[in-house]
């Protein structure tokens, strides 16, 4: 190989080549696309993170409102809950308070009715004490019975228990001198009572019908006899 300094040889002038700057602006050019393909990526990287991060905001936003909605939903239904059990249990209160004030009221109606049914019984009592040795007991209602048949009644049978009519049949003649009484013996009729008849009415002054009408009075059925009990 010779050694050159300044100078091209003619001999060699053919193997020199024009230099064109076609390469470098072609170099160029792909350098220039390549950063603006990586530009463009950064860019819809960017715009991909920023999509993702929009996304993600939406989605915490969505889940923070959705829990909201569901805390303010379930408050709701747990006031509603809690309102209707309270409703039920003053319902169920009110009853029991009703239930309680009726079976209250029953309980004291059967004590007053066993009070009353026991206080007749010991009236029975002594009213057949009482019967059994004062005499003068049916004179009473012997003039009531009397009164009962009117002003107009000059005449009457009475009947009265035998007893009775022992101990007092001249006191019943000497006290009603002004009517004409007939005085019969009636076993059936018990110490203290009279039945007395007259122009067709009857007036029932025996213990059991006057007993009777005392206790009905006071909304009783006690009957006078009491089976088994001796007279």
């Amino acid at each position: 190989m010779r050694s050159y300094t300044r100078f091209i040889p003619g001999e060699e002038i053919h193997a020199v080549e024009q230099w064109k700057f076609g390469a470098i602006d072609t170099a160029a050019q792909l350098l220039a696309a390549e950063v603006k393909e990586r530009e463009a990526q950064q860019n819809a990287a960017q715009v991909e993170t920023e999509r993702q991060q929009s996304y993600q905001s939406g989605f915490d936003a969505g889940v923070a409102e959705g829990r909201a909605l569901a805390k303010v939903a379930l408050d709701a239904q747990m006031q509603a809950f809690l309102n209707n059990q309270a409703k039920q249990a003053a319902e169920r209160l009110t009853e029991l308070f009703a239930s309680t004030q009726s079976q209250l009221l029953d309980a004291e109606q059967a004590m007053a009715q066993e009070v009353l049914a026991l206080a007749c019984e010991l009236s029975r009592q002594v009213l057949r004490h009482e019967l059994s040795v004062d005499a003068q007991a049916v004179m009473p209602v012997l003039r009531e019975a009397l009164e009962l048949l009117g002003a107009d009644c000059k005449a009457a049978v009475v009947k009265m228990n035998p007893a009775d009519i022992e101990a007092l049949g001249e006191q019943i003649h000497a006290d009603m001198a002004g009517l004409t009484l007939s005085l019969r013996a009636d076993a059936s009729v018990q110490q203290g009572g009279c039945l007395v008849e007259s122009a067709g009415m009857v007036v029932d002054g025996t213990l059991p019908r006057r007993w009777q009408r005392a206790v009905a009075s006071l909304g009783l059925s006690s009957a006078w006899e009491v089976p088994g009990e001796h007279h």
